[in-house]
């Protein structure tokens, strides 16, 4: 299944500095010449290839985790949750400058609650990023009664988290709701009798790759 997709394969946040990027390089190119455009049409590529936002095919099984961005799982293991206050299961993707930065949901469920916290921008590939730096936060309510509390945290060039829900609103799998620039982190807390699906080191992308499984209750 593959939900509605709101924009050509550029994320709209990106508009703004492709097209400037462009716009820069043609000028160089007509006032400058050839040669000395070169390293501003690489820029260019590098603001397309970061701002690409392909749509995504969302797993048939209800129960599945997806991943809520693309990158490499660096955290697989029981925390504490700091936003709900309870025990979890702790799964984090990190986002280098290459991957796709369109974040999207993790489940089906209701936004119970938001918040923001402001905060520093060390490495979000380190542990400490989780506690330290700026991070904007949901808690989603699955049909089946599970919390899951969704993280997005800036990381060391990151200077924007882009979060376009609040309390109240309803998502759906793979539905994209924000966005984070240049090089980030997002946190998943699960109930901590979910099953892992994903291992440490694994190359995940946002919505298609399952990182765990909802138990069944009632």
């Amino acid at each position: 299944m593959r939900p509605p997709y709101p924009h050509p394969l550029i994320a709209r946040e990106g508009w703004p500095f492709l097209a400037a990027a462009v716009a820069v390089a043609l000028l160089a190119g007509v006032f400058a010449g050839g040669w000395w455009s070169a390293p501003l049409w690489l820029g260019a590529l590098f603001v397309l290839q970061f701002f690409r936002d392909p749509p995504r095919d969302v797993p048939d099984d209800p129960r599945a985790v997806v991943a809520p961005a693309d990158g490499r799982i660096v955290a697989v293991e029981k925390a504490r949750d700091p936003w709900l206050e309870r025990d979890a299961l702790k799964i984090s993707v990190f986002m280098n400058v290459f991957n796709v930065h369109s974040n999207r949901s993790p489940v089906d469920g209701t936004v119970r609650e938001r918040w923001y916290r402001p905060g520093r921008f060390v490495n979000a590939a380190l542990d400490k990023a989780s506690l330290e730096n700026e991070r904007n936060a949901l808690a989603l309510r699955t049909p089946g009664g599970a919390d899951v509390t969704c993280v997005q945290i800036a990381g060391l060039v990151a200077r924007r988290i882009l979060c376009y829900v609040n309390t109240g609103a309803s998502l759906h799998r793979g539905q994209r709701f924000g966005f984070i620039r240049f090089g980030s982190r997002v946190d998943l807390y699960l109930p901590p009798d979910a099953e892992p699906k994903a291992a440490l080191g694994d190359k995940v992308y946002a919505t298609e790759s399952i990182l765990a499984r909802l138990k069944a209750h009632g």
